[in-house]
């Protein structure tokens, strides 16, 4: 297994392995037995294009037959920082069936991020756009290249510059006899690595997941299952296929494992959305809180036919349950809440739960051997009813970040539980989330560090102290508040501190969306910050506005 790996402990892997679970299959092999059974069937969709399982099979084996001559090998990572267009899947497909490992970056990542993707992961290639909209990605990575030795080979879907490599000059040179038959010879093992996607805790910058061929597959086919997805599924992807929700929870990888077709929506508009709804008879969406919340401010279903659309999934943070009940009412679909982590676990209502799971619950796990606990702050078992931090393991939970034993000793119990740092409710097998335990705000589904946030504004010279706290939003649910000291004397705008941070180059979606300036925090005996006064401050004034 690639090095700087944990490996399932044996006795866990054969009785996964004995139950059925990891079946010896890799990511590839969910594309290529579609391609046998039926190859003609329309896979995906995006604008005028259209392919189907036989082509996307062929273009992907061209790809990964270039891309193995170009010198990437099995192993080697190759950071995709890719939006959601048809070669997203092309190179993902190739390069899994290389045997090498994509690591998941999203296209709001700058350098910051892509930077710490490159160091972190070695990776001998990243594949990027050229620029959407005014952000030239080429750029960015020639001012990063200089910090990761190991990065080879830059990749450009569009127009490449200097020794760059433009994408369609390898899809334009068919791969020689001696190509064909080199990725011929190669055979990933179903227990190694497959893919690398990203964590959403509250470290500095993100963890690298590990996730192996056998349970990732497992972790899409599980998901399919639990959505009712069939050949008849058509799912419509808008959010970024980089997450691991979009690609396998059950995303893209969950709808080809059932020969199902993946419709790419170009915009998350509500006519944009719902009118391609309408012409590819989409039966399945993807969303999140805001979306939905925007979606169910209009009035598109008078407008537009939504007779196809049986589920509306929800992801990346908890919906409502009166905003469940509007979606049946409004769309006459079936909510469907979603709540995991890209380190493993996937909870899921089922279609035909009743009502008070439906509607209020977070569902229960996909696998039959997912442990679950809740656990106190001692790591004691609470019984049901009472809320505690969730634990779990199962076939499909890692054993381990990449190269990150220390951060390992902190996210793993000595008996191999993966803590979520999720606060919940278990009643049965069914979770209730309640909230993170550790200092991270959810802004619809994306994930920011306050520490690593805090770092950035804490470099500002006009900076004495700083803390970034959750307030609430009726869109995205949160969004940050940056409360700052500053040093005596010195004056700091919010307009000032989002230009210095802007300049650090980090994902807009980070950045803080108010500014409060104090001359002191609320502080515990021991000496800590009481955040919960500040959140409860900001949330006050809030109210306080929109009442005014």
């Amino acid at each position: 297994m690639l090095q700087g790996t944990v490996a399932w402990p044996e006795t866990a892997a054969e009785q996964y392995r004995r139950a059925g679970h990891w079946e010896g299959s890799c990511v590839f092999d969910v594309l290529s037995r579609a391609a046998r059974t039926q190859p003609d069937k329309t896979a995906l969709v995006c604008g005028a294009q259209r392919l189907s399982y036989a082509d996307l099979q062929r273009d992907a084996l061209r790809l990964a037959a270039r891309l193995l001559a170009l010198g990437i090998a099995p192993l080697d990572r190759v950071v995709v920082q890719l939006p959601n267009i048809p070669e997203f899947v092309l190179v993902y497909f190739a390069l899994v069936r290389i045997g090498a490992i994509p690591v998941m970056a999203l296209r709001a990542h700058r350098h910051a991020e892509v930077r710490h993707f490159l160091v972190a992961s070695g990776a001998k290639a990243i594949v990027v756009p050229d620029r959407i909209g005014t952000f030239d990605y080429r750029t960015m990575v020639e001012a990063v290249r200089a910090d990761a030795p190991a990065l080879q080979h830059v990749i450009v879907v569009g127009d490449a510059q200097g020794d760059q490599r433009a994408f369609d000059s390898l899809m334009n040179e068919p791969p020689s006899d001696i190509e064909r038959r080199a990725l011929d010879a190669i055979h990933p093992e179903p227990g190694e690595v497959a893919t690398m996607l990203l964590s959403g805790g509250t470290t500095s910058m993100s963890k690298l997941i590990p996730r192996t061929h056998q349970d990732y597959v497992l972790n899409a086919r599980l998901c399919a299952q639990a959505a009712g997805f069939d050949a008849s599924t058509v799912f419509m992807a808008i959010l970024p296929l980089g997450h691991n929700y979009n690609l396998a929870s059950p995303g893209l990888l969950g709808a080809f494992s059932v020969g199902g077709t993946v419709v790419l929506a170009p915009s998350s508009d509500a006519d944009t959305v719902f009118e391609l709804v309408q012409r590819e008879r989409v039966s399945v969406i993807a969303a999140v809180v805001p979306l939905i919340v925007t979606w169910l401010s209009t009035d598109v279903e008078t407008r537009c036919d939504l007779s196809s659309l049986k589920v509306v999934q929800n992801g990346g943070a908890r919906l409502a349950p009166e905003l469940r009940s509007r979606l049946r009412e409004r769309f006459g679909c079936t909510p469907q809440e979603i709540y995991g982590t890209a380190e493993g676990l996937i909870n899921m209502t089922r279609l035909d739960d009743p009502d008070e799971w439906l509607l209020h619950s977070s569902g229960a796990p996909v696998c039959d051997s997912d442990e679950i606990r809740v656990v106190d702050d001692e790591g004691k078992e609470l019984p049901d009813g009472e809320p505690g931090e969730l634990i779990t393991r199962g076939p499909y939970t890692i054993c381990g970040y990449y190269n990150a034993p220390e951060k390992n000793l902190e996210a793993f119990t000595p008996d191999g539980f993966y803590r979520m740092g999720d606060i919940v409710r278990k009643v049965g097998r069914n979770v209730w989330a309640e909230g993170r335990k550790k200092d991270m705000i959810n802004r619809g589904g994306e994930k920011i560090s306050c520490e690593e946030v805090e770092n950035l504004i804490f470099a500002h010279p006009k900076v004495k102290a700083v803390t970034l706290v959750a307030m609430p939003d009726p869109v995205f649910g949160e969004k940050a508040c940056a409360f700052v000291i500053a040093h005596a004397g010195e004056r700091l705008s919010f307009d000032e501190l989002i230009v210095f941070l802007k300049q650090q180059h980090i994902a807009s979606f980070k950045l803080p969306e108010r500014l409060e300036i104090v001359a002191e925090f609320p502080i515990s005996p021991v000496g800590k910050i009481l955040k919960r006064q500040l959140r409860d401050q900001v949330a006050s004034t809030l109210e306080k506005e929109r009442s005014a």
